[in-house]
């Protein structure tokens, strides 16, 4: 691969121009990622690509090593693992409930102690989503809870 960069004090807006003889998974996973700092998540459902706006995704979940993106309008899969949607996303409001799921705080309808230290939290949709007790504190403090 062979990457170019040309500085232009006269140039107003930063673009980004892929030449390629074929779109492959990991270009595809490339330009995910850059979408994702334009605030647009590449997502897929049914055959179909879909560019969704971050600020819809309730939570995401990674489910037999596939990652799935949940909004009020359904859910769609991403070719990103979440680990590589977790530092990107905590500065829109994501957090990692557990090993296999990041919520976006601003759906979190409602919070409940459950046993073993966890917290079961209820989204603005009203799914019910486990935080294990390794993130139950971190939340808390992020969340300005206390008790």
């Amino acid at each position: 691969m062979k990457i170019e960069i040309k500085v232009d004090n006269s140039i107003e807006e930063t673009s980004i121009h892929i030449s390629c003889n074929q779109l492959t998974p990991e270009l595809e996973k490339l330009i995910a990622m850059m979408r994702i700092m334009e605030r647009k998540f590449v997502v897929s459902a049914e055959g179909e690509i879909f560019l969704l706006d971050v600020s819809e995704i309730l939570y995401i979940e990674a489910v037999d090593r596939k990652t799935f993106v949940y909004t009020d309008k359904g859910a769609y899969e991403s070719r990103l693992r979440l680990y590589e949607l977790e530092g990107q996303l905590e500065e829109c409001g994501f957090f990692r409930a557990s090993r296999s799921c990041l919520i976006q705080l601003r759906f979190v309808r409602s919070l409940k102690r459950d046993i073993n230290r966890r917290i079961r939290v209820t989204m603005e949709n009203g799914e019910v989503i486990m935080v294990s007790r390794q993130y139950a504190e971190a939340l808390k403090r992020k969340l300005g809870v206390t008790g």
